[in-house]
């Protein structure tokens, strides 16, 4: 594993954190007593975990949550819990032609699980910039199933998205679109190398959309 990659990853996201929180580390007491609808918890998911159906060739069987508290009527923290079944490299781009092709698939499947940190800054009303950290504890499955293997990557994105409230501010909803980035991969065995190696270690403006509830 290296460890000067983590280390650099590590600095880097703290002073893009940074950066966004300058000027308020202290709360917005004067906001939160003025919004009556100010609610300091949430609980959030991907569409992807309420999609987990059809074709099981691509099915990822993705499953994550995040929990978050807001520390300012800008800033908000939390962590995520996520788990997936990879059928084919993550790098490969939307746009590509092969991108959903067989020929690409792994000789089985790549599960992938870890607990990640969040932070996600407002800028202009509901617009909003976040940065995600997520260690990723990594299985190996061949054609049958079967383990034959274990790894580790160290998975990042960076979001820019809207949050959209509804329902007298109890629910909302957050398009976006974010660009994902893993720096760290260990070895694998190697039907899976084989694919991994042609692709990037990064992938670009993928869509997404947040659903979330906040709590008291």
């Amino acid at each position: 594993m290296n460890f000067k990659k983590i280390t650099l990853v590590l600095f880097l996201t703290f002073y893009i954190t940074q950066a966004f929180c300058q000027n308020t580390t202290t709360p917005d007491t004067n906001h939160i007593k003025k919004d009556k609808f100010f609610h300091k918890f949430f609980i959030r998911s991907p569409y992807l975990t309420f999609t987990n159906f059809g074709d099981e060739k691509t099915n990822t069987h993705h499953y994550e949550l995040h929990l978050g508290y807001r520390l300012t009527s800008k800033d908000k923290i939390g962590i995520k819990v996520s788990t997936w079944k990879l059928f084919a490299p993550l790098g490969i781009p939307l746009w590509d032609p092969l991108f959903l092709k067989e020929s690409e698939f792994y000789p089985g499947r790549l599960q992938e699980s870890g607990i990640g940190i969040i932070y996600q800054r407002m800028l202009w009303k509901g617009l909003y910039a976040s940065v995600e950290v997520m260690p990723l504890k990594q299985k190996f499955l061949d054609l049958n199933n079967n383990k034959i293997g274990e790894g580790f990557r160290l998975y990042t994105s960076y979001h820019i998205g809207y949050h959209i409230s509804m329902f007298k501010n109890r629910l909302f909803i957050e398009p976006q679109i974010h660009c994902n980035y893993w720096p760290i991969d260990s070895k694998r065995p190697q039907g899976f190398k084989e694919k991994d190696d042609k692709w990037n270690n990064y992938f670009l403006f993928e869509p997404n959309l947040y659903i979330g509830i906040k709590l008291k």
